[in-house]
């Protein structure tokens, strides 16, 4: 709705009371007899109205109505101010004249009175019939004695609560058909998880689309509640709002959370940051694929690889032996069950395994300190920051400097680290090109966002992940989910412990020539068991 216009909140507090319901005895008052002084009892009639009075008070109530007397009307209500605000609000805001009102028949309890209202809502020289039907309550006034109208919001329209009004102007959020990259016609019905992503584009790119906003009668609601529509009186010119979605991998991204519960993927272009795909599974409705924050597991070596590649403390091929224990300042780590130890072990060789105790044993290595990993995350995978703009809300990850136990437990992704599927997704697109680029859904042009940046990788650095990812893919701990890709492939996958969960989350994050994504999925267990068939199912069908 257009700004300005006047709110007349219904259903307001009493400043001055004008009856009110009650039944029951008769009441004495007090009265002054000719102007005399002399006291005199005067008695008020109590008890439910008569048939004969419910008629004659709507129908007084009515004719006011009709004759756009708001006063008039609200002083036949138990509550003239709240009924003087909204009636006022009917004829000034919502712009309704014309107005007719036809009783129908009183209700057995002979209290209630049905009525037909028939009217025309006008705007901008655009007018449309309005029609509708709802009742009215005759009461008792309790001081006065006097039959008087129940009043609350409902009276003058049925889905009316209290708090609410009556506005017609133009519409707040202008129709916006928003494209994917291709120009297919994005719509929540087709991509349900879709839906909360393209209603926030709608209001934030709406009027930069060349939308033409439309006019309605809504009831306005208190607070951040989205207006009603009741009347559409003239059709807005839809805009056209293209994104960067690939409606293909959309397509898969949507089908593949299907296969377990609370599961989210992203799908990003590693050579432009364009989000491809973004698909959530959950019971709440979270896009818990850009704004979760949760422990991502062993994906996060990626980002620890690169740290311990770019201070010299070792290399793709250099020494990361592999125990079945580590200790760091008390606090034993272990690997996953099964995972044998490898005294000889390469950082590529205990990488594809994931390993965890070789992580947790080089980060103690000079010259690292408790904020090399934060330093590494922010400086060139651009994480941690809280300044991406994507085009919705998004969390860019948290990576903070950790002593102690923590410092450790940081580096296979548990801590205190918090990463999301559209994170991780952003972390293996830097990893496999050295370049950061901040993701987005729409371009930056439109609005002139001016997107995080960050320095990347060193070409030696990008090339030693992007092979240790490869050999992952190919004969470590994500061959079996990424078994069957073509291409260029690579992949980490992730195993999240949560306090009180039994059961691990699941991670894993993969590449496919220029497309990478990240799912999570709850209590999903080894990241290649169920994040892991969820992003190679993206991957396929992106490629």
């Amino acid at each position: 709705m257009g700004r300005g216009v006047r709110a007349a909140v219904i259903g307001g507090v009493f400043t001055a009371m004008v009856g009110g319901a009650a039944y029951g005895a008769h009441t004495i008052m007090s009265a002054l007899d000719g102007g005399t002084g002399t006291p005199e009892a005067a008695s008020v009639t109590s008890g439910p109205p008569s048939a004969d009075e419910v008629r004659e008070t709507a129908e007084r109530f009515f004719t006011a109505w009709e004759k756009g007397d708001a006063v008039t009307a609200a002083g036949h209500t138990d509550n003239a101010e709240a009924a003087e605000a909204l009636l006022t609000a009917y004829a000034e805001d919502a712009r309704i004249s014309g107005l007719t009102v036809t009783p129908g028949e009183v209700s057995v309890s002979g209290a209630a009175v049905p009525f037909t209202v028939r009217a025309t809502v006008s705007h901008g020289g655009v007018s449309k019939p309005l029609a509708y039907e709802s009742k009215l309550t005759v009461v008792r006034g309790r001081t006065s004695g006097r039959p008087l109208v129940d009043w609350r919001p409902s009276v003058v329209h049925p889905e009316l609560a209290p708090g609410d009004t009556l506005v017609t102007d133009e519409s707040t959020t202008p129709p916006v058909r928003t494209l994917g990259r291709d120009g297919t016609v994005l719509t929540a019905r087709t991509y349900p998880s879709l839906g909360p992503v393209l209603e926030t584009l709608r209001e934030r790119y709406g009027e930069r689309a060349g939308a033409t906003p439309g006019v309605e009668l809504v009831i306005r609601h208190e607070g951040t509640v989205p207006d009603t529509p009741l009347l559409t009186l003239a059709d807005g010119k839809p805009g056209e709002l293209r994104t960067t979605i690939s409606a293909t991998a959309q397509a898969a991204a949507e089908a593949a959370v299907k296969r377990h519960g609370e599961s989210s993927v992203v799908a990003v272009k590693p050579s432009t940051g364009e989000v491809l795909a973004v698909a959530n599974n959950r019971a709440d409705g979270f896009n818990a694929a850009f704004e979760g924050a949760a422990a991502p597991g062993s994906t996060m070596k990626i980002v620890t690889a690169a740290m311990l590649i770019d201070n010299g403390v070792t290399s793709m091929n250099g020494p990361a032996p592999c125990p079945d224990t580590a200790t760091w300042q008390s606090q034993t780590f272990k690997n996953l069950t099964g995972l044998p130890a490898n005294p000889g072990a390469t950082l590529a060789d205990s990488f594809l395994r994931s390993c965890n105790t070789a992580f947790i044993k080089l980060v103690d290595e000079e010259p690292l300190t408790d904020a090399s990993l934060t330093a590494e995350a922010r400086e060139r995978f651009g994480l941690g920051r809280d300044d991406w703009k994507t085009g919705i809300a998004s969390f860019d990850g948290s990576v903070p400097a950790s002593a102690g136990p923590d410092r450790a437990a940081n580096a296979i992704g548990q801590g205190q680290v918090q990463m999301n599927p559209l994170t991780m997704a952003s972390v293996t697109a830097t990893a496999i090109t050295g370049t950061f680029r901040q993701p987005y859904l729409v371009a930056p042009g439109l609005d002139d966002r001016r997107t995080a940046t960050a320095k990347g990788l060193p070409p030696a650095t990008a090339a030693q992940l992007r092979q240790m990812m490869r050999l992952t893919a190919t004969q470590g701990t994500g061959r079996t989910a990424m078994s069957g890709l073509s291409g260029d492939i690579g992949a980490k996958t992730g195993s999240a412990e949560v306090d009180g969960q039994a059961v691990s989350n699941s991670w894993f994050t993969g590449f496919r020539d220029d497309v990478a994504a990240a799912a999570m999925s709850e209590s999903g267990g080894h990241g290649g068991d169920t994040a892991g068939p969820i992003v190679a199912d993206v991957l396929r069908a992106a490629g």
